[in-house]
């Protein structure tokens, strides 16, 4: 069988076209050793987690407006963390179930960790099951007033996914990735 040669591409110039506290856009100009050049737009946002808080045979979804799509969807509970700390996953997923869920778990399962969208983005996620809840105090972010948290078997949350209803592809990547490792 013959080996197939990976076109290695590497970077001439590199400038950010937009910058805010949430993401970057750069626009990189690219060029192969056969002389292609051309460029890629890259989106550059921090590394976030993805947990599904699972009691029983029920997990905790979020419902919230997301103003890129105009429209409030189920979702689980997900963040990054700001600043300029190291970015922990445990610590992160620890943080976002109690801020938008008000919820403290005694055993996190890792499940996976993956790309966002790596043709544009370099964002990863972690995706976490959360066991052994117990209640605490919401903390929303000013950013999530207006965000409701849904407790559902987990046969409706499959039937909904089919049916197209749960609309983030990280929630359905993130549930589909659980079942398949038997966390779920």
């Amino acid at each position: 069988m013959d080996e197939q040669k990976q076109d290695e591409i590497f970077t001439l110039d590199t400038k950010v076209v937009y910058q805010n506290r949430w993401m970057t856009v750069r626009e990189d100009s690219i060029g192969r050793e056969d002389g292609y050049r051309g460029i890629y737009g890259v989106v550059d946002k921090p590394n976030f987690v993805v947990v599904i808080a699972l009691d029983d045979e029920q997990v905790y979804m979020v419902e919230q407006f997301r103003y890129p799509v105009k429209g409030r969807h189920l979702e689980f509970p997900q963040g990054a963390k700001e600043g300029d700390a190291p970015f922990e996953p445990l610590a992160v997923a620890k943080a976002e179930l109690k801020e938008e869920c008000g919820l403290l778990a005694n055993e996190w399962l890792p499940v996976a960790e993956q790309f966002l969208a790596f043709g544009m983005c370099s964002q990863r996620y972690h995706i976490f099951v959360a066991k052994g809840l117990s209640q605490s105090t919401q903390d929303l972010e000013e950013t999530e007033q207006g965000l409701e948290v849904h407790k559902m078997p987990i046969a409706e949350l499959e039937q909904k996914i089919l049916a197209g209803e749960i609309m983030d592809a990280t929630t359905c990547n993130a549930f589909g990735l659980a079942r398949l490792k038997g966390f779920i």
